[in-house]
């Protein structure tokens, strides 16, 4: 066996590099979804919500403050749950928590999809905070490389640190960093996709839009839940990277 095949092997597929595409393509979609047509939130991270809360206070607006409370909290429950349900998963019901929180997330957002336009916003907002953040503390390495699948921050941090090294090491043979480069390119890339191709179809379908994300996660969703049963049953209690 070459050492290719050997590094092939050696990731499960919930941490293959087209399971993080495609998750940071869907979270892309959300961003722009959430923002075009639900108050104007970043549900995908929450830096952008303590900033505002943190203007809310400083201009003594009480009330907008406490509203920004309800997409932090969604999204630390998010992450405190996610945190505390894989083994318990995995021991009742024989399939990675990875999977079960994709068959999660489909069924948010056919949910969510349904919704008529007249509910409040914050429904969606809280859902969408509540998945993206188990999302995030789930999926946390690519084929060995941390990686952040909703949002781009880091990959365009990332991109910098790269091309630095691409200087650095002009004249030299290390040319290791080029995998990283290339792949947290390519995570920007698949997330500013998700979010242009967000914003045509939140403006054509409004609310409903938000049902083309369930097609790629439906993808991840069966190949996850075969290798589950299948070719990755017996090292079923192998965690993937980073956790």
């Amino acid at each position: 066996m070459n050492e290719s095949s050997k590094n092939e092997n050696h990731f499960l597929t919930c941490e293959r590099n087209w399971v993080y595409y495609a998750l940071i393509t869907v979270a892309g979609f959300w961003g722009s979804y959430t923002y075009l047509l639900k108050g104007n939130i970043f549900c995908n991270a929450q830096t952008g919500n303590v900033v505002l809360m943190a203007m809310a206070l400083g201009s003594a607006q009480w009330i907008n403050a406490l509203y920004y409370l309800i997409p932090i909290s969604s999204y630390i429950m998010g992450s405190f749950i996610s945190e505390l349900v894989p083994n318990p998963i995995k021991n009742h019901f024989f399939i990675r928590w990875d999977t079960l929180l994709i068959l999660i997330e489909i069924l948010a957002v056919i949910s969510l999809g349904a919704l008529p336009e007249s509910v409040p916003v914050q429904i969606s907002q809280v859902t969408i905070n509540f998945i993206a953040s188990m999302q995030y503390n789930t999926f946390r390495q690519a084929e060995g490389v941390p990686m952040a699948t909703t949002f781009a921050t880091n990959h365009i941090r990332q991109i910098g640190v790269g091309l630095a090294k691409e200087i650095q090491h002009r004249n030299s043979h290390k040319k290791k960093h080029r995998k990283k480069l290339i792949k947290h390119t390519k995570m920007l890339f698949f997330f500013a996709t998700g979010a242009t191709v967000g914003t045509i179809l939140s403006h054509i379908f409004i609310g409903k839009a938000i049902w083309f994300t369930a097609f790629p996660l439906s993808i991840i969703f069966a190949t996850l839940l075969h290798a589950d049963l299948t070719k990755e049953k017996n090292i079923f209690y192998q965690k993937p990277s980073g956790h």
